[in-house]
């Protein structure tokens, strides 16, 4: 039989193991998931990227098999036809085209893939975006950051009827730093946990919150999260200096 005192250090050594297990390997841990989802959201959005240019390179190779049927349609005086064929083109295009043009390839790239997204989800959105060319914020840092700002807007739309979904962006440069907002309708209220919102994701437990809470914090910005009835709206901005 176990003493009292035998049972004491038993329990006291289980405390310690799993006192050191959550100081030294749970970061690492944490860090190890965070790492591989950053991955993969980056991959998510240069596949997206990816699919919207090729989309236009379609387009744009199909061309002159368009200009020769508009040719047609008018030589045979067949006008209706090259009209209605018109706006056919028109829909079309406005599909691969790009929404934004910014003054930045690389935000362009990123913005312009989720645009077309929230387009595709019959999301209504308004969306204003300037940004210098050249800036000192890396190319994984503004995918990562606008894409899981734009991801969670869609995620919490969806969640509503059609008529009630909409995503506003405005991005511009504000006294020497980068602002960037996001505001999206939602399902009621935000869950949140004293100061600090949380995400109704199952697969990635809010992962993309922390990014960019790091990013923020990476680039000495400043984060703020506002949560109405109906309304989200997260600002940043980031020091270009």
């Amino acid at each position: 039989m176990w003493n009292t005192a035998g049972i004491w250090i038993i329990v006291l050594v289980l405390i310690l193991v799993n006192l050191l297990f959550w100081i030294f390997a749970m970061p690492r841990y944490v860090n190890r998931r965070i790492s591989r989802f950053q991955n993969e959201l980056v991959n998510r959005h240069y596949d997206e990227v990816d699919t919207m240019y090729r989309r236009m390179r379609g387009w744009r190779h199909d061309y002159h098999n368009h200009i020769q049927t508009l040719t047609a349609y008018l030589s045979m005086a067949q006008y209706d036809e090259a009209s209605n064929y018109l706006e056919l083109l028109t829909e079309d295009l406005a599909k691969v085209d790009t929404v934004l043009r910014t003054g930045n390839v690389k935000v362009d790239a990123i913005l312009n893939s989720k645009l077309a997204l929230i387009q595709e989800r019959k999301i209504k959105v308004d969306a204003t975006a300037i940004v210098p060319k050249e800036i000192s914020i890396s190319d994984i840092d503004l995918s990562v950051l606008i894409g899981n700002l734009m991801d969670n807007a869609m995620e919490a739309c969806e969640k509503l009827p059609q008529e009630e979904r909409f995503i506003r962006v405005y991005i511009d440069v504000i006294k020497k730093q980068l602002y960037i907002s996001v505001t999206n309708s939602m399902d009621g209220m935000a869950k949140r946990r004293g100061n600090h919102f949380l995400s109704d994701k199952q697969g990635n437990h809010g992962f993309g919150l922390l990014r960019i809470d790091d990013i923020v914090a990476k680039h000495g910005g400043y984060l703020n999260r506002k949560a109405e009835d109906g309304v989200f709206a997260t600002e940043v901005m980031l020091p270009l200096v």
